[in-house]
């Protein structure tokens, strides 16, 4: 049984996901400092427990509201988009990281397929369409394969990307009545505990780590400096307000609409990665972004 969601709001959400893909592609442009330093499992402990600082300041000044309505179904929804946020992160071990974010966005297939196939939501051609057209902008951007064989492995990403967009439907599935800043704080719960436990297997089980940030995945905890710490407490405020907005967005429009728009997210990243390190995108990223935001586009422009 599912949580009664309210009419579509097609462009507000668009909005939310625009100002969640800048916030996103800003602070994730400085991953590579925090891996140049510690770990993934300890950067997820370290920035939920900073998210859990800032929320407790929050929360009371603004007089936020965290407590779940349904306990079971926030739990349920934080599970399985962490879940896929930890296959994401996991499959970087070993994959190209092209062929591991062509993988993650395959959501928006999954979120077309589930939407139509589990919950009867009616899907035009407009939306086949423009997640047909994004996709393919996504795989000029990345140009997947490209320096490494597929194979049975290459299905890993695509598992992370089935994951998210599970999490992403039940946001308004299963947690249409929770507050964004509930489904928010729980997320980031979730990737804290993941983050333990991945600290707590590398402590007992150390493996050899290769220097600097090609260690990321598989580095224990380690002591961080000032930089890398000040870029945690920075990805911590953005994620927070960057994933607020986007659960707020899936929970004002169905996941089949709302997930063409995060694929806005990659042009976002891009124009940090000129703006911050002078990375200048080549004719096919650039031909490949025209059509993430021309699927964009057809959504808004289509909508009910």
């Amino acid at each position: 049984m599912t949580v009664q969601a309210a009419g579509n709001r097609t462009l507000a959400a668009a909005a939310a996901i625009s100002g969640y893909a800048l916030i996103i592609g800003f602070t994730d442009n400085y991953v590579r400092v925090i891996a140049a330093e510690m770990g993934l499992w300890q950067f997820h402990a370290m920035r939920s427990v900073m998210v859990a600082l800032i929320l407790m300041v929050a929360v009371p000044l603004l007089r936020l509201d965290v407590t779940p309505r349904a306990w079971k179904r926030v739990a349920a929804r934080s599970l399985v988009h962490g879940t896929g946020m930890l296959i994401y992160f996991g499959a970087l071990a070993f994959l190209p990281v092209a062929q591991v974010a062509a993988g993650l966005y395959t959501a928006p297939i999954f979120v077309l397929l589930i939407s139509r196939l589990v919950y009867g939501h009616a899907i035009g051609p407009v939306r086949i369409i423009a997640v047909a057209l994004g996709f393919a902008g996504i795989l000029l951007v990345l140009k997947p394969g490209t320096g490494a064989p597929i194979g049975l492995a290459s299905l890993v990403p695509v598992a992370a990307g089935f994951f998210y967009a599970l999490g992403n439907i039940a946001t308004r599935e299963w947690c249409a009545g929770e507050s964004a800043v509930t489904l928010t704080a729980a997320f980031f719960a979730a990737l804290g505990v993941f983050g333990l436990i991945g600290m707590a297997i590398l402590t007992l089980f150390p493996v050899a780590v290769p220097e600097g940030a090609a260690g990321f995945v598989m580095r224990g905890p380690v002591w961080p400096g000032a930089t890398a710490s000040f870029w945690v407490f920075v990805q911590a405020l953005g994620s927070l307000i960057g994933v607020g907005l986007m659960v707020r967005a899936y929970q004002m429009a169905e996941a089949s609409r709302v997930a063409v728009f995060e694929y806005v997210v990659m042009p976002a990243a891009a124009f940090w990665g000129w703006m911050i390190w002078s990375e200048v995108p080549g004719p096919y990223q650039a031909m490949g972004m025209g059509l993430i935001v021309l699927a964009g586009l057809l959504i808004a422009l289509r909508r009910r």
